[in-house]
């Protein structure tokens, strides 16, 4: 039995209500620090939570303040029990920055869908993003209009029949598997993840992961990389574009030549590609992560009071 992961810097839990839906908040917060200490907001991916940003939160500096939040749908957040639209989740950020930062340009860290999300939001409203860092949120493949006909059919097919809960005998049993798939990760921190990716069904008491089912439902909309494309042209922040090298969606993109692609699409990119991490980098490396942020978001913090300064001469 491995010693269980020790968090560093604990976080505080709250809610808030975005566009009639509870979602649950995680923030971490140095009372040494003042409480105006610059906010960074954090945006997990799919099946992910705000939780597992603990072991990136662990290593960055406590000179800054960090909130996360569970998506609708996930971790603590309220589900809808129906489908679910890429839409309402560029809806939901833009409705938690103005609660929590509605005067200032916000600093944004997303992985994967979270990192997506932001992507596209930074294009939508560039004025409301001071700079991201985007961990493989390169978004999806392309796809061809003639898949419709059959993805619509194949939805309602899933609709029809209704979702099914992913049913986990034991956390031990889900920490098992994560191992298996990704032996990158050390055995503390899939215990860790494995836990917060658990939930006890209130009813029957029966452990599933920690999501509502209708997400397990294909899309019918067919994903359009081109409408992707045209907002990050649009983002006017500067961009840090974290990348695994042992990523398997990487390895997809890179097929197409969509990856390059991608880095190209955005004004102000840095590409921070790292050897030996997949697609899950701030779980599998996250001391390395956090320098290599750190560093970085220092470098933009400094120019940004540079260019403060000169425009008040």
């Amino acid at each position: 039995m491995s010693e269980p992961y020790k968090i560093q810097w604990q976080p505080t839990e709250f809610h808030l209500e975005l566009r009639g839906v509870k979602h649950r908040l995680l923030r971490w917060h140095d009372s040494s620090s003042p409480s105006t200490a610059p906010t960074v907001v954090l945006l997990h991916g799919f099946q992910d939570c705000s939780d597992t940003f603990q072991f990136l939160i662990d290593a960055m500096p406590r000179r800054w303040q960090f909130v996360a939040l569970d998506w609708r749908g996930f971790g603590g957040s309220d589900w809808q029990d129906g489908p679910y639209w890429f839409v309402d989740y560029l809806a939901d950020l833009d409705a938690l920055l103005q609660t929590l930062m509605p005067n200032e340009p916000v600093r944004v860290i997303g992985h994967s869908m979270g990192g997506n999300i932001a992507g596209s939001y930074a294009g939508v409203r560039p004025e409301r993003i001071r700079w991201l860092i985007s961990l493989e949120g390169f978004g999806l493949q392309r796809t061809s209009s003639d898949l419709a006909p059959q993805r619509y059919r194949d939805w309602l097919d899933q609709v029809r029949a209704g979702p099914r809960p992913s049913k986990r005998e034991s956390v031990s049993t889900l920490a098992a598997a994560l191992l298996r798939r990704n032996p990158r990760l050390s055995v503390p921190i899939a215990n860790y993840v494995a836990n917060a990716w658990m939930r006890a069904n209130p009813v029957d008491g029966r452990l599933a992961l920690h999501f509502d089912p209708w997400h397990r439902l294909i899309n019918p909309v067919l994903y359009r990389r081109e409408e992707a494309e045209a907002c990050w042209r649009n983002v006017v922040a500067p961009v840090l574009i974290a990348l695994g090298a042992e990523s398997e969606y990487r390895r997809r993109l890179e097929a197409d030549g969509d990856l390059e692609r991608f880095i190209q699409c955005f004004r102000h990119a840095e590409v921070a590609d790292f050897e030996g991490v997949g697609h899950m980098l701030h779980h599998e490396a996250p001391i390395v992560m956090a320098q290599r942020f750190a560093d970085w978001i220092e470098r933009q913090e400094q120019r940004q009071e540079q260019r403060s300064d000169v425009a008040s001469v």
